[in-house]
């Protein structure tokens, strides 16, 4: 997930240690570092230091919700999965959440500790391939580019006729081309052996 195969970094964001050590005996057995973070701006101090993988933060923060701190999150570390984890079944402050802070998950307290590593995981495995995605669209662009290019420099020499079947048709000027090619080809191997 991380470049040089470092593990996946989890910031856990809550005012209430005990919540995110408790969290954090939870999720020790996974492959992930685990930070942890009692403020807002602590965790914004460690996400300048560290790139983030995810964050789970509590809604109910002093200062600044969680849904407020996750859509600046989402401003400054758009690639950073974001997650609520919240003691309140409220459906103002999720409706918040998730439109300004595209939150990825919206998990109540008490949480499973089971459940919480799952949605990370699957956070996780989304993240790689939201990434691999991107890396496959610029690929395809580059060589898109190059083709248009050379189309632009040889008009019609990517386009290519098939039959019905599927089968790709030679004009006469192709047929005598692939002729030539083949000639030459066997030349080459006679001169070989």
């Amino acid at each position: 997930m991380n470049p040089g195969n470092k593990p996946p970094v989890i910031l856990l964001l809550d005012d209430e240690p005990n919540i995110t050590a408790g969290l954090k005996r939870a999720l020790h057995q996974e492959p992930w570092n685990i930070l942890t973070a009692a403020t807002v701006a602590g965790a914004f101090d460690l996400m300048m230091r560290e790139p983030v993988d995810v964050i789970v933060s509590d809604e109910r923060m002093p200062g600044m919700s969680g849904s407020q701190f996750l859509a600046e999150v989402r401003r400054k570390y758009p690639n950073t999965i974001r997650m609520i984890l919240s003691g309140q079944a409220d459906l103002e402050a999720a409706v918040r959440a998730i439109n300004e802070g595209e939150v990825y998950r919206f998990l109540l307290k008490p949480c499973n500790p089971a459940d919480l590593r799952i949605t990370i995981r699957q956070a996780l495995e989304h993240k790689q391939l939201v990434e691999l995605s991107r890396k496959l669209l610029r690929e395809y662009e580059k060589k898109q580019a190059i083709l248009d290019e050379l189309e632009r420099a040889n008009p019609g020499i990517t386009r290519i006729d098939t039959d019905e079947s599927g089968a790709i048709c030679l004009d006469d000027e192709d047929q005598e081309m692939a002729t030539d090619l083949a000639d030459l080809l066997r030349e080459m191997q006679t001169y070989v052996n």
